[in-house]
Formats: structure tokens, C-alpha cells, sequence
């Protein structure tokens, strides 16, 4: 009986031992940035990818990604209490600060967020907040309440004037976070109008996602299409981490089981496609033409890592499956076969991402969002280690 009892308690420890070395890969991550940091000086433009030719792909402030670097600054802060990441942290960070007025782009969340955000979490520094609120107040100026829905570009091909993608569903929660710092209740009352509009229109019956939902001045669905996916009735990977994770936050912002419920359905759409790999790194559509040979959107896993384990946390017996997979994700992340060594890479974390295959654009590339989402699954992972 007692060689029972040990069994069981050794099978146990196995099932919830650390399988990923997160002091390892952070510290590995600190010595990446810092040769990142020396190579890039200029905070004039944000760090975003690499060329294949080695050089830096680098874009303005107003980029969509420019609150990337500076948010994965902010989690080596947040890992080591070194005073160096928040001085690197701070720098960068403040290079997007103008962009609190921009109004003519939907990703103030991506922005703004990710960099004061996380900057404001971890410092409680006042003027992050005022910027903070400044952002959501420039991203509420998007919102047709005639449309209900915040509109993404300020057109589309085809002449369609106002096109919502998936991928807005993840600055939803600057929103949220606005209207319980002001007391304001219209920047929740968008957040949730808008989720809403989306779970109705973006989704197929099987909890598929299009990219791209292109609509009239009353509301109405035009076109149903695709734009960084294959095709209009493909899978673009990516899109989808991106509504799996916008979705996940919307229950922990409202509570509201119809957010959990559909996070999960469209998780399980994403973890059960025939076309997933074995390592759980997806192609970078699910329904790419030239599966196995196509390339892999490791972005699109380190999103969709992150967003399982926190969906894991709300999901009772059913929360082992995504905590298992998203564990899987990160130790794929974590092999050679994606995490780039010391020195490789333009000193970027991770290898192999795919931004728009469909538009010749970023294929087998670093992105910056990829080393973002893998760094807070990372701590995610560590800290649900230890409870």
C-alpha cells in the first residue's frame, strides 16, 4: 500500500513539475535584449522585425506594433527588479507616447496598453495613467454606435468603407481598464458592444473566424473576407489566437459565462483542427495549400499559449486540456526548433512567424509580438507553477 501511495504521489509531482526552465529562458532573453538594445539606439522608430538579408525591419511610432518591445522590456523588469530593464523599459516606452492622440488607427490597445500598461502596473507612475486615459479616450472616437462596433481601417479593398478585423478584439481591454479608472461607463459599454457585434458576425457555424468583416453606415455585413489568411473561407491562425485571447478577457473583464463559453468553443476549434501540428505551432493558416510544407506562425502560438493558460484558470476538469497545450506551445517555443541562441536572430527571441503570407509580406521572420506573448506566457507558466 505504501508503494501505491508513492506511486500515485510521484505520478502527481510529474503531472505538475515545471517543464520549462523559465529562469533560463528569461535570463537567455535579458542577454538577447541587451545586445538588442546596443544594436538599436534610436528610439526615433520601433523595433518590429528582421529582413532576410539581416537588417532590421524598423517602423514609426504609430506602427501597430510599436508597444511590443517596450512591453517585453517591462516583463524582464517585472521578472528580475533589475533597475537597468526599467530604465530600458521607461526609454522605449516613451517613445510611443504621442500616439495617446492618434485617432486614426483601432490598435491604441496593442499600442498603448502593452507599454504604459504594463509600465503603470509595475511602477504606479501617475502620468502613465493620464496617457492611458487619453488612449482610450482617442480609441472610443472609433466607435459608430449606429455600427456598434469600432471600425479597424479606415478602408478596406473593394471600396468598403468601414472594415472591423479580429484582430480588435485585443485593444478591448484598454477599455475596460479606462472605464474602471474614470468611472466612465461608456468605454465598457463599447468594449462589450463591439465583442458582441463580433462573436455574431466574425464566427462560422464550426467556431471558425474571418479575418476581416466589412460592413455599411447601418450595420449591415457586406462582405465576409480574408486579408493576411489564404482565403476568404480559410483560417488565418494568428486571427484566430487573437479572438481566443480577446475572448478570455472579456470573461475575466465582465464575469459574463457567454465569454467563457465561447472562448472555450473557439479554443476548441483551434487545439482539435486536423491541420494543428504535433508540437502545436500552427501553420500560419489551417488551410494553407501546401500543408505540411507550409510555413509555421510561431506568433500565433506564443498568443494562443498565453490566452490557454489563463483560459485554463477558469475552466474547472476542462482547464487540463488547455493548461497541457498551452504547456506544449511553450516548450516548442522553448526547443531550438523556434527559440533563437544567443546572437542569432537580429537578437529577437523567436524564430520562424509569418505576418501576411497571402501579401508576400513577413514570411519566416521574427516579430516582435511573438517574443511579447511568448515572455508573458512564460511568467504566466511560472507563476501558475508555483500556486
Amino acid at each position: 500500500m505504501k508503494k501505491l501511495t508513492l506511486l500515485f504521489a510521484l505520478i502527481s509531482t510529474s503531472l505538475f513539475a515545471q517543464k520549462i526552465d523559465v529562469d533560463k529562458q528569461i535570463a537567455l532573453a535579458g542577454q538577447q535584449y541587451q545586445l538588442m538594445l546596443a544594436a538599436r539606439p534610436d528610439t526615433s522608430t520601433t523595433i518590429h522585425s528582421a529582413n532576410h538579408d539581416g537588417t532590421y525591419s524598423n517602423k514609426p511610432s504609430k506602427w501597430w506594433c510599436s508597444g511590443f518591445f517596450p512591453g517585453g522590456l517591462w516583463f524582464l523588469y517585472e521578472k528580475t527588479k533589475d533597475p537597468k530593464w526599467e530604465s530600458a523599459a521607461r526609454l522605449w516606452t516613451a517613445a510611443v507616447k504621442k500616439e495617446q492622440f492618434n485617432t486614426g488607427t483601432h490598435d491604441l490597445g496593442f499600442m498603448m496598453y502593452d507599454s504604459f500598461g504594463n509600465g503603470l502596473r509595475l511602477t504606479k507612475d501617475p502620468e502613465y495613467k493620464k496617457v492611458l486615459i487619453q488612449s482610450a479616450k482617442s480609441l472610443a472616437t472609433r466607435f459608430d454606435p449606429k455600427i456598434g462596433l469600432i471600425k479597424s481601417w479606415n478602408g478596406f479593398k473593394g471600396g468598403y468603407q468601414y472594415p472591423v478585423i479580429i484582430d480588435n478584439m485585443m485593444n478591448l481591454e484598454l477599455l475596460f481598464w479606462a472605464s474602471r479608472e474614470t468611472g466612465d461607463p461608456r468605454f465598457k459599454e463599447i468594449a462589450i458592444i463591439h465583442a458582441d457585434n463580433t462573436m455574431k458576425n466574425h464566427f462560422r457555424p464550426d467556431y471558425s473566424s474571418y479575418h476581416v468583416i466589412c460592413y455599411d453606415v447601418d450595420g449591415k455585413v457586406l462582405a465576409k473576407k480574408q486579408h493576411q489568411g489564404y482565403q476568404d473561407e480559410s483560417t488565418w491562425t494568428r486571427g484566430h489566437a487573437w479572438a481566443m485571447y480577446g475572448y478570455v478577457e472579456m470573461y475575466r473583464n465582465t464575469k459574463d459565462k457567454k465569454y467563457l463559453d465561447f472562448a472555450q468553443k473557439i479554443s476548441d476549434f483551434y487545439l482539435n483542427h486536423p491541420n494543428m501540428p504535433a508540437d502545436k505551432i500552427p501553420y500560419w493558416d489551417f488551410y494553407a495549400p501546401n500543408i505540411p510544407s507550409e510555413e509555421r506562425d510561431a506568433s500565433a502560438g506564443a498568443i494562443a499559449a498565453s490566452a490557454l493558460l489563463e483560459l485554463s484558470t477558469y475552466s474547472g476538469e476542462k482547464g487540463k486540456r488547455y493548461y497541457a497545450d498551452a504547456v506544449k506551445m511553450l516548450e516548442s517555443l522553448s526547443s531550438p526548433a523556434y527559440r533563437a541562441a544567443l546572437g542569432e536572430n537580429n537578437h529577437f527571441l523567436i524564430k520562424h512567424c509569418v505576418g501576411a503570407k497571402s501579401l508576400n509580406s513577413e514570411i519566416d521572420v521574427p516579430l516582435i509580438y511573438a517574443d511579447y506573448y511568448y515572455l508573458e506566457g512564460l511568467l504566466r507558466y511560472q507563476k501558475m507553477a508555483k500556486k
